[in-house]
């Protein structure tokens, strides 16, 4: 679960994490009051959940109070579409009013999960205020990396290994580990899958500070953590992914035309290589599960459906603990509910797979059977090109 930058900054101020002085603000009459508040000149950030704002219009600066309203009015409740957002974009229904600092030097420091070691790293930079993915591709030495044991935690010398690593003056090595074990304290006690301060500043003051910030938390914690369960802002979330969510199967939307609705995340993953590999897209990702209730096949394909981007559905089941009957069952009832008004692809094998293609049969949707993987696959995609 994503969360917004203000959020981000008042958990790692929680930890110990200087931050600067702000307010955040729903209205441009409590901008112009959080910039009271804040004094002197401030910076306006839009709050959303992607990053590329200040290439968009969605930072600003101001000097006075009044010059905050005005661009408050001209920010909230509009769109920024910025490179992480995709086309549509993302409401503004929130700004963030921050002191303005001046900046001396900027870095880099995240914590997050080594998927391939199973294990938390930590990242620093001395370059930091860009994407560490183009720090890595231009200048790859500039990149520190610190595995971290569990059972031990991030350990002082590591961190002082780290903060050696980003050239910082002297100075600030004892509080750049101290921002570094709040971080570390942070991602584990509220199950972070990353922790990230870009840019952390020297100031012109001497201050470091926590200029920017992103914090991720596990899907599968938030049950164990009210306080950050509370934290969701659904309107930067896709609509039927929320739906998804909310009946419990698994969806990520995409920006294909060709609808995949599966049981199991392998045959899932299997069923978009495959339509890749025809020259198709897919236009999501749709787990129903092994144990999918009949209900739970309506709504999902009811979700599918909802995409008006998709021009065929793709519907590959394999019946094994599940029977293909109830998945059957289960599609009549959205095609009752929601109708057919695209092409639909059926590969279907397993338990009771003649009842439930019968049932299909006799209900008379407008449905291409395809027992075999490929030809389901070539089938599909011609659809939808055609």
């Amino acid at each position: 679960m994503k969360i917004h930058e203000y959020q981000a900054k008042v958990l790692l101020s929680q930890f110990g994490i200087p931050i600067p002085k702000g307010s955040v603000a729903r209205t441009p009459e409590k901008a112009r009051k959080a910039a009271e508040q804040v004094g002197g000149k401030v910076v306006i950030k839009a709050q959303i959940h992607a990053g590329g704002r200040g290439l968009v219009g969605g930072i600003k600066t101001a000097e006075t109070p009044g010059d905050v309203e005005e661009i408050a009015k001209n920010l909230l409740e509009t769109k920024l579409t910025t490179h992480q957002t995709g086309p549509e974009g993302l409401p503004v229904h929130t700004i963030l009013v921050e002191e303005a600092v001046g900046v001396e030097r900027e870095f880099y420091i995240s914590i997050l999960i080594d998927t391939s070691e199973k294990t938390p790293l930590a990242i620093t930079s001395e370059a930091g205020g860009m994407g560490i993915e183009e720090v890595a591709a231009k200048s790859p030495e500039k990149i520190i990396k610190q595995h971290i044991d569990p059972v031990t935690g991030l350990l002082p010398y590591q961190a002082r290994s780290l903060a050696y690593g980003m050239n910082l003056p002297q100075e600030h090595i004892r509080p750049a580990t101290q921002i570094m074990a709040g971080m570390y304290k942070l991602f584990t006690e509220k199950d972070c899958s990353l922790v990230e301060i870009n840019p952390l500043v020297i100031t012109a003051d001497g201050r470091l500070l926590a200029l920017d910030a992103k914090v991720n938390i596990d899907d599968n914690a938030i049950p164990y953590h009210k306080d950050i369960a509370e934290l969701r802002d659904i309107s930067q979330e896709e609509p039927l992914e929320v739906d998804a969510a909310k009946i419990g199967v698994n969806y990520v939307k995409l920006d294909g035309d060709i609808g995949c609705m599966v049981n199991g995340a392998g045959l899932a993953m299997a069923t978009m290589d495959f339509i890749k590999y025809e020259g198709g897209e897919p236009a999501n990702f749709l787990d129903i599960g092994g144990g999918v209730t009949q209900e739970g096949v309506r709504d999902a394909l009811k979700i599918l459906l909802s995409d008006p981007k998709v021009q065929v559905a793709w519907i590959n089941i394999f019946g094994g603990i599940v029977r293909c009957d109830l998945v059957a069952r289960g599609i009549l009832e959205a095609l009752k509910e929601k109708g057919m008004k695209i092409p639909c692809v059926l590969r279907m094998h397993g338990t009771n797979v003649e009842e439930a293609i019968n049932l299909l049969k006799e209900s008379g949707p407008n449905i291409i059977f395809e027992s075999d993987f490929t030809q389901a696959a070539r089938k599909a995609v011609a659809v939808a090109k055609a």
